[in-house]
């Protein structure tokens, strides 16, 4: 089967594992609820990237919390480039299935639409 990586990406207003923990499964919610069909069980793996300035928690507890407790995860810090949009929480989630690359949908919420508008433009 092939696996599909879906791309998605928020901001939070601080540094604040609540806050983190929030954005996050509003940023999985999306990706599951505009990707047809995904189930936990059918994703091989999530990683999770975060700017610098956030460092209150792992963004990947949002997920456990949600269930994907059998679903491999990593978070990493992200390349600090200057005047680069601060407090983002990006994630990579690949994804188990038959369905199309181009019929995968990836999500930037929040701030975040700005960092892929060419992507949020075609949902």
């Amino acid at each position: 089967m092939p696996i599909r990586g879906i791309r998605g990406a928020t901001t939070v207003s601080a540094d604040e594992a609540d806050l983190i923990l929030e954005a996050t499964r509003e940023l999985l919610e999306a990706i599951l609820d505009l990707n047809s069909g995904m189930k936990p069980e059918d994703v091989g793996s999530a990683i999770f990237t975060v700017t610098d300035d956030l460092v209150s928690t792992f963004p990947a507890e949002a997920a456990r919390r949600m269930g994907w407790s059998m679903v491999p995860m990593m978070c990493a810090r992200e390349i600090p480039v200057p005047g680069s949009l601060r407090r983002v929480i990006r994630v990579l989630v690949h994804w188990n299935t038959e369905i199309q690359q181009n019929e995968i949908t990836h999500v930037y919420l929040r701030d975040a639409v700005r960092l892929r508008p060419d992507l949020v433009a075609a949902q």
